[in-house]
């Protein structure tokens, strides 16, 4: 199946979020995503202006393993596998410190930080949508007391390591990824908070959020002792603090994220294409010498005419047949061509296409998706729009894939980033004045946002399976202002 998430990235970038779960019992897996992005005509915006490498360099693609899937208080389990899998790591790197032992060991560092805080994100979602927060406090109480059993399992593991034999800089590693893992506790359990915070003040959640600030507290003071970075008044620590902990978070990370090897797509087939078009061009013009020679003889003014306008419309005919071609080659390979490795191991592969397309080669739902997302009925009529199809093609070898470590690997994820400031270039003023009488009767001026809107549209195919998924981005001149799930 094909899973997708969407949300503003910053001001001027959305970040759409694909997840490519293999089938279970199948030794490889394809997945298509077609995507028809709506841009209003007033954004001038078009096939002349903006061509496939532009498009190109608007987009930034970072492909992941997809992280393995624990409970919280699975991972709190002294016998569970990310826990067992470290302590081994560990204890076989006391014995022996070849460089196969530090990448094994450094490797199961990253991936049980990897996956406490894809668990402690999933339970602290769980638990703000949970209907009352206060009637259910054996999700606070599971929370905290299987984050306290993570974080002592794991902290008590580093006096396997810190003895003289094993050297500071590997040591640091174990440091680290304790320092992110409490950072990560902090952020979700404030997120939880947050939400109590938001929630009617006539029901009594004193309980859950004393518990969750208490939480905090101890992880505060942790960092403290342990000399771990801690928010301050002082803004320059704070910025070297807000480095620091995206440093780690690439760090901790780094050992799901995939390298791509990018090509274009198709190359020897668009040149035997091309050459076919020049084979095309030659004989017409080999013709068109050899019947005048025949019928006017070797040397002659019709013969010299005949030459010259055969050798102006071989040109033509040449680039003509070029574009044909090139025009069903696009419909048939794409643009570029990754390669997606793990190591020196190929366990996929992604090809992508992009070009701007008529409205009238729009699928009939497609076509019916953006019409329902209408404000008013006729709003499509009256908005003219460029519509720009972004084609993607995912091949994953899962034979491959679940082969490579001792975890069970589902797919991959890739986000994907389209930065809009190009689109923004030629919109007015983020904000307009808009006259009004008010209820006393004077004229009063209101400043309102001028929003442009961006549709697009996903078709995702899996195996048999076909699915649509709609979003609308909002913007003005000054950035995006939402990304909503139609």
């Amino acid at each position: 199946m094909i899973s997708i998430q969407a949300k503003k990235h910053d001001n001027y970038s959305v970040e759409f979020k694909f997840g490519f779960n293999c089938a279970e019992g199948k030794k490889c897996d394809d997945f298509s995503v077609n995507a028809w992005i709506f841009v209003p005509n007033s954004l001038g915006v078009n096939a002349e202006n903006y061509g496939k490498k532009q498009f190109y360099r608007d987009v930034k693609s970072n492909v992941r393993l997809i992280t393995p899937v624990y409970l919280l208080s699975e991972i709190a389990q002294e016998d569970s596998l990310p826990l067992m899998s470290l302590r081994n790591a560990m204890e076989t790197l006391l014995r022996s410190q070849t460089s196969s032992d530090v990448e094994s060991y450094e490797y199961h560092l990253k991936m049980f930080a990897a996956i406490f805080k894809s668990s402690i994100r999933n339970h602290s979602q769980h638990i703000r949508s949970a209907g009352n927060i206060g009637l259910d406090k054996y999700l606070v109480d599971d929370y905290v007391k299987s984050i306290d059993a993570v974080l002592s399992r794991f902290r008590m593991m580093y006096r396997i390591i810190d003895v003289p034999t094993i050297d500071e800089k590997i040591r640091s590693y174990f440091k680290m990824c304790d320092e992110f893992m409490s950072h990560v506790v902090a952020i979700q359990t404030i997120r939880i908070i947050k939400s109590i915070d938001s929630l009617p003040a006539d029901a009594d959640f004193s309980y859950a959020r004393e518990e969750l600030a208490a939480l905090i507290r101890r992880e505060q003071d942790y960092k403290s002792c342990r000399g771990y970075g801690v928010l301050t008044d002082d803004s320059d620590q704070n910025r070297r603090l807000v480095y620091h902990r995206g440093m780690l978070k690439k760090f901790i990370e780094s050992e799901l994220y995939i390298r791509l090897d990018k090509k274009k797509d198709g190359v020897a087939v668009e040149q035997i294409y091309y050459s076919i078009a020049a084979g095309i061009a030659m004989i017409f013009a080999t013709a068109v010498a050899w019947i005048t020679q025949t019928r006017y003889g070797n040397i002659t003014w019709p013969l010299f005419v005949a030459l010259v306008v055969s050798y102006m419309l071989k040109d033509r005919i040449k680039e003509l047949m070029r574009y044909y071609f090139a025009h069903k080659l696009g419909n048939k390979y794409y643009d570029n061509k990754a390669t997606v490795t793990i190591g020196h191991k190929r366990v996929g592969e992604i090809k992508e296409g992009f070009d701007f397309i008529s409205s009238a080669k729009l699928p009939a739902e497609v076509e019916r998706l953006r019409r329902t997302s209408a404000g008013i009925d006729e709003e499509v009529n009256i908005v003219e729009e460029k519509v720009m199809l972004y084609r993607k093609h995912v091949y994953i070898d899962q034979e491959a894939l679940s082969g490579n470590d001792n975890y069970p690997m589902r797919g991959i994820n890739e986000i994907m980033r389209l930065h809009l400031t190009r689109f923004s270039l030629k919109m007015d003023n983020p904000e307009v004045p808009v006259d009004t009488l008010d209820s006393q009767g004077n004229i009063r001026t209101v400043l309102v946002d001028k929003v442009y809107y961006m549709n697009v549209v996903f078709n995702f195919k899996h195996g048999s399976g076909s699915e649509y998924h709609h979003f609308k981005i909002a913007m003005t001149r000054d950035g995006v202002l939402s990304v909503d799930r139609m």
